[in-house]
């Protein structure tokens, strides 16, 4: 999930005057860290952003792609088996084949971040003169598909939804909190992180989704949640969880089964939210919704996508 890390750097470099590569990962053989279509961008004074293993290859990727700055030409490498590099080992036995491209003016930083600004799919292709950026998901040999970022619509009140909302900000995961706390929008405006009040439970009209959207429901008075969470199901999303005890759960799904919700959008919810179950403590409960939303969002790209 670093792609918007990775291109605005690049962005910030070409704006300064620097030239810049973008390098892609564009295989992997046995064991690596990062999959295929994995980015880093490197500058000329030697500054990048992005990582292709734990640390074994990127000052040697870093080389690299200067080399291609220097040269004005792009370049391939394999790091690993098989590699000329016989003093740059990879700990995991792999190996994996790159390509340094030196970025001729903007338009490929900019067409990126304007897929990932309008969240959409868009597909990077590797070819003989160049980058080329293809609106869509249209991945194929040399070409890397991306979806858009995971982001996260974190509905609430108390610690848990701060909780939520700061470990987000930690994985810089896009995300946007509606409560009817006061006291928690002060503090989460604060810093910087993107809130709205809710004042019914009617305003649903604030809720937004997309194929990439998580929603997280953390109410412990249940009775705000009925409107919200048939409104969020109705969305496009790709996950929704809910807080509370498995007896709550029940309550819950019969108060919607009650306004009209379909059965099977009911049986989409996640609840109890979490990896697991029984969190004491807004933290512990904010890492376990966490990794239950990312491993949701790694599983079902594709199907939102596509199915």
């Amino acid at each position: 999930m670093d792609e918007a890390r990775v291109f605005a750097f690049l962005a910030d470099k070409q704006a300064q005057g620097h030239a810049c590569a973008l390098v892609t990962v564009l295989s992997v053989e046995g064991s690596s860290m990062r999959n295929p279509g994995t980015h880093m961008g490197v500058c000329e004074d030697g500054s990048f952003s992005g990582s292709l293993s734990g640390g074994c290859i990127e000052n040697a990727v870093v080389g690299e792609a200067l080399a291609a700055l220097g040269e004005g030409a792009p370049r391939e490498v394999r790091f690993g088996a098989g590699s000329p590099y016989l003093d740059i080992k990879l700990p995991c036995g792999g190996a994996l084949d790159i390509h340094c491209q030196p970025l001729a003016g903007t338009a490929v930083v900019n067409s990126v971040l304007a897929a990932i600004e309008r969240r959409k799919p868009y597909t990077i292709a590797v070819e003989v003169d160049g980058i080329r950026v293809i609106d869509g998901w249209q991945p194929s040999d040399r070409q890397f598909g991306h979806w858009p970022q995971l982001r996260l619509e974190i509905v609430g009140h108390g610690a848990g939804v701060e909780a939520v909302a700061r470990l987000a900000r930690a994985m810089q995961v896009e995300s946007h909190v509606l409560t009817p706390d006061v006291r928690m929008l002060e503090s989460l405006r604060e810093q910087a992180i993107r809130a709205t009040r809710i004042d019914r439970t009617s305003d649903t009209h604030l809720l937004v989704g997309d194929p990439w959207t998580a929603f997280v429901f953390l109410f412990h008075d249940h009775d705000w949640e009925v409107q919200l969470m048939a409104r969020a199901l109705d969305l496009p999303h790709f996950y929704l969880g809910a807080m509370g005890s498995r007896k709550a759960h029940a309550t819950r799904c019969s108060a919607l089964e009650a306004a009209g919700v379909r059965p099977e959008a009911i049986a989409s919810i996640n609840a109890p939210i979490g990896l697991f179950h029984s969190s004491r403590d807004p933290e512990t409960l904010a890492l376990s919704a966490l990794g239950e939303i990312v491993r949701a969002y790694q599983q079902a790209d594709s199907e939102v996508v596509l199915g």
